[in-house]
């Protein structure tokens, strides 16, 4: 019972990241269409920001998360208004661009940080582990699970609960209908790829002290954010959330009894037979669009 209750933990700590990340990356796409490649460079400068702000001004994790939040946010916003909002509606150009940006964003950061690995402190208060159920579980990823579930919570009110998730919802609706009633569509767009990028950079620093911080490390994330978002179908908030546990579970659970590798392989595997049969994922909403 140990081993399962550690094996569950630990997919459930896997799937919270995910969650994070996958949860950006559906807003994005099930609002302006765009399949950002970027999205895992956005979790890599999150890291980043993290590493730098410890390393040069000695800031805490805690007060890191909320900046690299709106630093992340603040790029995303200004990479939706200069490159892709002149590209709406043409889904290969913003595959093309969004790569592009993600080559961009990796050489920068080794130009500027170095290629070398780099390493986050883990907060003193949260680097023991936590007695729980006759288990002994990191209170580290206790906190990133209760961070994830109200950071789920915030954006569930955001999107079902404000004037600005009505408005969103209608633009994914019909964005030329909101239009006639006094909605900025642009404003919107450019809103919900911020906040998308914002959630990225967050999973970044929450990753940082348990990983170490590299040029390349978002692109093994945003693949499984992917898969996350494929599974869950791209506009299914619960759908999402359902998809990442399963998905962490899976993965979690399947390392264990072999390695992370085969564990990979054995998931994509999973992934490409189930769409091959369901394509619009497992907990697909119907969305009307006029």
């Amino acid at each position: 019972m140990t081993d399962i209750f550690n094996q569950v933990f630990s997919g459930l700590s896997i799937a919270s990241i995910l969650l994070l990340i996958s949860l950006g990356l559906a807003i994005i796409y099930g609002t302006v269409g765009v399949i950002n490649l970027a999205h895992g460079e956005f979790v890599m400068l999150g890291a980043y920001a993290v590493w730098f702000l410890e390393d040069h001004f000695g800031l805490g994790l805690f007060p890191c998360i909320v900046l690299a939040f709106f630093a992340v946010g603040t790029l995303g916003w200004v990479v939706e208004r200069l490159i892709i909002r002149r590209l709406y509606g043409r889904v290969l150009d913003t595959i093309l661009a969004t790569w592009g940006l993600g080559v961009i964003l990796q050489q920068a950061i080794r130009l500027s940080a170095g290629a070398e690995l780099r390493y986050v402190q883990m907060p003193p208060g949260l680097s023991a582990a936590v007695h729980f159920a006759g288990v002994d579980v990191s209170a580290y990823r206790l906190f990133v699970l209760a961070l994830t579930a109200i950071l789920l919570a915030v954006t569930y009110v955001l999107i079902f609960r404000t004037r600005f998730g009505m408005r969103l919802r209608g633009v994914v609706q019909n964005p030329e209908i909101a239009r006639c009633f006094g909605v900025n569509t642009s404003q919107i767009y450019a809103m919900t790829f911020a906040y998308g990028a914002g959630l990225a950079g967050i999973a970044g620093a929450l990753v940082s002290p348990l990983k170490s911080v590299s040029p390349d490390m978002g692109t093994g994330y945003v693949v499984d954010a992917f898969m996350v978002v494929v599974v869950g179908g791209v506009q299914s908030l619960l759908g999402t959330v359902a998809s990442a546990g399963i998905i962490g579970e899976l993965s979690g659970g399947l390392a264990y009894l072999s390695n992370d590798t085969i564990a990979k392989a054995i998931v994509f595997l999973g992934v490409v037979v189930l769409i091959r049969f369901r394509p619009q994922g497992l907990f697909a909403l119907r969305v009307r669009r006029g």
